[in-house]
């Protein structure tokens, strides 16, 4: 129990345990404890899909949030159950048993059990609840586990938003089952295991960022993380009388999609290019594309990139690259040098933007530096647009919107935020926009026909959050 968690998260809690008769129907079973952890989504600042090149990224995490309720089980199996699974169309109910990961001897493969959970398109969903179990075993992060578990999920998260649903699902998930069976992990060991449950279960090439912000973030504060691989370098406070909000365009998103995978693939060809025309035996940038300044790329490497390359040709003179979420289709064209540029660029704008809100309270005028701060969010939504090839006219509409508003009515920058072609726009605002903000839903209603939603407010990570436990 967490005495000092706010009341927001509390009541949540609270909520959770009420409703959890109707919640869990006939698999809740009396007298036996039950254990609650909440994941938030999150908004993704700057960074975005740099995060798999080393980038450093801002994340904040959001209200909106996956409680994840355990119970244990006297026998072995894991039964799923999720409410929010049945509104999208899919099975809301799936059902494993911890044999299911298991050869006479030893564990299944990844690649096995992958398999196996995905198999069925209409359950697939419940592949990152039961990847976690497996990923624990797997990576011989806890004994074995000698009983299942009745899992129950809530969320407030939308699915395909681009603010890290799965992260959220996968985070919450991970910290019930500690919980249930007394188990203590520390943060940063806990969100890798959640992110390789996405990417070698899931099948997600997601970098680390979500999981990071949905386990550690802060209430109201940027999370400031260098994805080499995970290093944590502080939390960044809101200045007063300013906010970062998203405006979901109710156009579905997902990591998983040929365009972010394509995107990641070329960004990882560049990168083994760049080592091989240089006739590196060791790799000077131990593996991160942002590490790279963007002076040093364009005098020294840029010219060894091609603009397109066919998988078959890379693949026939450079090998395969290093990336161990992704492989390459030797029939498809991959764009190399634009893919390159774009986390080489991102890295460097995420420093500038971190830079500049640092200085904000020493600086003798706030509504420059956070002008300065929406050119570098406009910024980088143009890059990940022209040069990753991404985003939607959707988004692209939400940024144009808050970019004709203007510093001069409170709206000072905006992108899209996480990886994938549609989702959600993160916009830095003052506060006191709130009408402001509704007139832009509301024209980009009458532009799109889809009706928008807006996510005005923050949460702490899930490690904040605690535990929330009760015995029906």
């Amino acid at each position: 129990m967490v005495n000092n968690r706010p009341a927001g998260v509390r009541k949540e809690f609270e909520r959770f345990e009420k409703h959890a008769p109707r919640l869990f129907g006939d698999l809740l079973q009396p007298g036996g404890k039950v254990f609650v952890a909440r994941a938030p989504g999150r908004l993704d600042v700057m960074g975005g899909i740099a995060d798999y090149c080393g980038s450093l990224v801002l994340e904040m995490p959001l209200k909106e949030a996956v409680l994840a309720g355990i119970q244990k089980r006297k026998d072995r199996r894991i039964v799923i159950r999720s409410v929010e699974a049945g509104k999208e169309g899919f099975y809301p109910d799936a059902e494993y048993s911890l044999d299911d990961f298991r050869l006479t001897r030893g564990l299944k493969s990844y690649f096995q059990v992958s398999s196996e959970l995905r198999a069925d398109p209409r359950k697939a969903w419940a592949s990152y609840v039961a990847g976690i179990f497996f990923v624990l075993e797997k990576e011989r992060l806890v004994p074995p586990f000698q009983t299942g578990v009745t899992v129950c999920l809530t969320s407030s998260v939308p699915f395909g938003s681009g603010i890290a649903s799965s992260a959220a699902l996968e985070v919450a998930v991970l910290y019930a089952v500690l919980a249930a069976y007394g188990l203590q992990m520390e943060g940063l060991k806990a969100a890798r295991a959640a992110q390789i449950a996405e990417n070698r279960v899931a099948g997600a090439p997601c970098g680390i960022m979500d999981q990071v912000t949905a386990a550690l973030g802060e209430h109201r504060a940027l999370l400031a993380l260098r994805c080499q691989p995970h290093t944590m370098e502080g939390i960044i406070s809101v200045p007063e009388g300013f906010r970062f909000v998203g405006i979901h365009s109710n156009v579905k998103h997902s990591v998983g999609g040929s365009r972010y995978t394509d995107t990641r693939i070329g960004a990882f060809m560049g990168h083994k290019i760049i080592l091989t025309e240089l006739g590196a035996r060791e790799d000077p940038f131990d593996g991160y594309l942002a590490r790279i300044s963007p002076d040093e790329y364009n005098a020294r490497y840029r010219r060894f990139l091609p603009s397109r390359i066919t998988g078959g040709e890379f693949l026939k003179r450079y090998g395969d690259t290093v990336d161990p979420v992704t492989r390459i289709d030797p029939g498809k064209i991959y764009a190399v040098r634009s893919r390159t540029e774009h986390p080489i660029y991102e890295n460097h704008r995420v420093e500038q933007f971190r830079r500049i809100l640092q200085s904000l309270p020493e600086c003798g005028n706030m509504d420059r530096g956070m002008i300065r701060l929406g050119r570098l969010m406009y910024a980088s939504h143009w890059s990940y647009g022209n040069r990753c090839g991404m985003g939607s006219s959707e988004t692209d509409l939400l940024v144009k919107l808050a970019r004709k508003a203007g510093p001069d009515k409170g709206l000072y920058g905006a992108k899209i935020t996480g990886g994938g072609c549609g989702g959600t726009v993160a916009v830095l605002a003052s506060e006191g926009t709130e009408t402001l903000l509704q007139q832009i839903l509301a024209r980009y209603t009458e532009q799109t026909g889809r009706e928008p939603r807006l996510f005005a407010d923050s949460s702490p990570g899930a490690q904040s959050a605690g535990i929330y436990t009760f015995t029906p």
